[in-house]
């Protein structure tokens, strides 16, 4: 299996917009489902994000980026998108992308298989 490839992070101001892209090199992307975790300093990784492998990709999101972050998926170019608008200092961390084919909760960071290696997202005041 080959790393989820993270792309898209830097520094903005609050109130400002910044895609992530995640690109996944497997053989059936579609078959995954695709979940952007964060991290802050000093704080455990904590969910963010998640849409499912169906035809239908429903899509799940922690309590705090609802209605400003949106998570999309493009099968054919293996890419998972996470869209954050109207970022705030506090969404400041390193955001990952995982995969995942195990069943269970999409906020579970062990029903993940492969993991990138992140990228800095850092929201001034």
């Amino acid at each position: 299996q080959v790393q989820p490839v993270e792309s898209g992070g830097g520094l903005v101001q609050a109130g400002a917009s910044l895609r992530l892209s995640c690109a996944a090199s497997v053989r059936t992307f579609s078959r995954y489902r695709m979940g952007w975790f964060r991290q802050a300093p000093g704080k455990e990784r904590e969910f963010v994000a998640a849409i499912s492998w169906t035809g239908g990709g429903n899509t799940y999101y922690t309590d705090s980026v609802k209605g400003r972050f949106t998570i999309s998926r493009d099968n054919a170019k293996n890419t998972v998108y996470l869209q954050m608008n109207s970022l705030k200092p506090e969404d400041t961390a390193v955001y990952y992308c995982a995969a995942g084919v195990v069943p269970g909760k999409p906020e579970n960071l062990k029903n993940y298989d492969l993991w990138g290696q992140g990228t800095q997202v850092t929201v001034s005041s």
